[in-house]
């Protein structure tokens, strides 16, 4: 359970604030950000889990101002690790209000995915985003104090 403020609490996304959530694959997209987009790959993506019979693989996702953490949540291996700086956009979907998705730049081909997770509950989804949010904004305020005295 989040308290009401969590919003201003910083030392627990400093650590890594976790989310138990199910990945529901993953779809490469042109632009790094935007609604129409991301829509539009959250679409795609849900289509091919519905299709697939497979169990979706649970996992933890942690989110801190060094980027986003994702964990098998039966195994505890480590199955990605995303740095904020190659992060381009998050959002919670309109339609499919449950599911969250995030756009990164692949490390390994430079391309673009978006890669979509479903929580238990809309407001999960939501603070999840924010989340992402708060850690994109606590990188900056760290990478600006960090190169102030230059």
């Amino acid at each position: 359970e989040l308290p009401e403020s969590w919003t201003d609490m910083q030392e627990p996304l400093l650590e890594g604030m976790c989310f138990t959530l199910k990945y529901l694959g993953m779809t490469l997209v042109e632009k790094p950000k935007g609604e129409d987009m991301a829509a539009a790959a959250i679409r795609r993506i849900v289509a091919t889990a519905r299709v697939g019979a497979r169990k979706f693989q649970k996992v933890i996702l942690t989110v801190s101002p060094r980027g986003i953490s994702l964990q098998d949540a039966d195994t505890k291996e480590m199955v990605e690790n995303i740095s904020i700086y190659r992060i381009s956009y998050c959002t919670t979907d309109k339609l499919q209000n449950k599911v969250f998705a995030y756009v990164a730049q692949s490390q390994e081909s430079g391309a673009l995915e978006c890669h979509a997770f479903l929580s238990p509950k809309k407001k999960i989804a939501q603070a999840v985003t924010l989340t992402v949010a708060q850690a994109f904004q606590m990188a900056l305020d760290l990478w600006e104090a960090a190169h102030a005295g230059r």
